[in-house]
């Protein structure tokens, strides 16, 4: 049997990087393993629909890879400095926040050690169970290739770190005009869509956090014949909450914390910090587009705008235009306006797993993942690890980087770590 692995990731974003990182530190300490990993991109490549000339990364670059697990490790920042020469500068620029274009540069360094290890370009389709004697050893994964052809991967734990779809809000369900995209998109995209400059053109950014003001910027800065509306359905762009003391539930030893309540006060939790990473923006951000405002009316050119107070309830692609029907939700009037490009910065939902796990459903005990991350079978000593799709359980931390160095070595550990065990007891037995 072709394709068999110890291990199995399930895409090869940052997440399963750093398990790629993990593992390879732990065979190096003389620990055992195989691992393999399918991407469907062709190549290592993060958010590069969000490289904004000029975005910075929103935390610390100490929260990379490896840093908080092993400081020594090859695979630091630091250490991706030093080896392209520009350590010396970068100190000093003096942040601790680098361009999101040199964060996705060091992930790709990062990811260039793995080449063997990867099977970029395969789409992965389906995960059934593994059967010998009628006892499920581990899974079976159907990936597709570019060429349309299928290969089955075989692996005893899988671990599962897709990253984000994106979310399509109900109004624009049915939507497929290609002048309606998602922000993830955006670089790329609006080169093209944008590109007739004998006419202003009008381009809606739906949606009030990071992402949506950072394109609204770019728009209003990079293309002086767009005429950019922000819809947002708050009152105003909120600062995200990134102080101190808030700023601890990102770190790893929290997880303990939140994972021991009762799921009533998780919610609560996460509730009670939601401002610290959904719809909310950084308040130097928010600074910059107020005074683009009120240069605005300082120059009587009130060509670029902020409709707060504002619902998207449909949205139609006509000849001239998408149109959108709008509401403003402070009196309830309702009426149309077109748009020649609508930009969707409306996040991502995290439930991708749960579709491709459906042929595994009868063999999961529950789709609540353990304090590791697994998802454990029935009468089978194999394991599904769960990254980046586990926030209702261990809290906000999860779909972000700040954890990863640390919950890489956890699942690391608790794959690898078992099966030594048994292994032992099996010899002693």
């Amino acid at each position: 049997m072709q394709n068999v692995h110890d291990v199995l990731g399930v895409g090869f974003g940052p997440s399963n990087l750093a398990l790629a990182i993990a593992a390879k530190e732990w065979q190096q300490a003389g620990g055992q393993g195989d691992l393999a990993f399918i991407e469907r991109k062709p190549a290592f490549n993060w958010h590069e629909g969000m490289l904004i000339e000029g975005s910075t990364m929103q935390i610390s670059f100490l929260k990379d890879l490896v840093t908080l697990r092993n400081p020594q490790s090859h695979f630091t920042f630091i250490n991706y400095l030093k080896a392209q020469g520009r350590l010396e500068d970068f100190i000093n620029i003096q942040t601790f926040f680098p361009t999101r274009e040199e964060y996705n540069d060091y992930l790709s360094w990062a990811a260039g050690h793995f080449k063997e290890q990867v099977h970029y370009g395969q789409q992965v389709e389906a995960v059934s169970p593994w059967l010998e004697d009628g006892e499920v050893v581990g899974m079976a994964v159907s990936a597709r290739q570019a060429d349309g052809q299928v290969t089955q991967h075989y692996s005893r734990h899988l671990v599962m770190g897709l990253g984000g779809t994106p979310n399509i809000p109900a109004a624009f369900s049915g939507v497929t005009d290609a002048r309606v995209i998602h922000s993830s998109q955006y670089r790329g995209r609006i080169e093209t869509l944008l590109a007739d400059h004998q006419r202003p053109l009008k381009v809606a950014v739906v949606g009030g956090g990071q992402s949506a003001a950072e394109i609204f910027e770019d728009l209003t800065q990079r293309f002086p014949h767009v005429e950019a509306s922000m819809i947002v359905r708050a009152a105003a762009l909120k600062p995200s909450d990134d102080s101190p003391f808030v700023n601890e539930i990102f770190n790893p030893s929290f997880i303990d914390q939140i994972y021991t309540q009762s799921n009533r006060r998780r919610r609560e939790m996460l509730t009670e910090f939601r401002n610290t990473n959904y719809a909310v923006v950084d308040l130097p951000l928010i600074e910059r587009i107020y005074q683009m405002f009120y240069l605005q009316k300082l120059r009587q050119d009130p060509r670029h705008h902020m409709l707060t107070h504002h619902a998207v309830e449909q949205a139609t692609a006509q000849p001239e235009g998408i149109q959108l029907t709008l509401t403003d939700v402070l009196d309830a009037r309702q009426y149309n306006t077109h748009f020649d490009v609508v930009i969707l910065a409306t996040g991502y939902r995290r439930d991708q797993h749960e579709t491709l796990l459906a042929g595994m459903a009868e063999h999961l005990e529950t789709m609540t993942p353990d304090r590791d991350y697994s998802l454990r079978l029935r009468n089978s000593e194999s394991r599904i690890y769960l990254q980046g799709c586990c926030e209702m359980s261990h809290g906000l931390s999860d779909t972000l980087l700040s954890v990863l160095a640390v919950r890489s070595q956890e699942i690391v550990e608790a794959i690898f770590e078992s099966s030594t065990q048994r292994q032992r007891e099996a010899v002693l037995a």
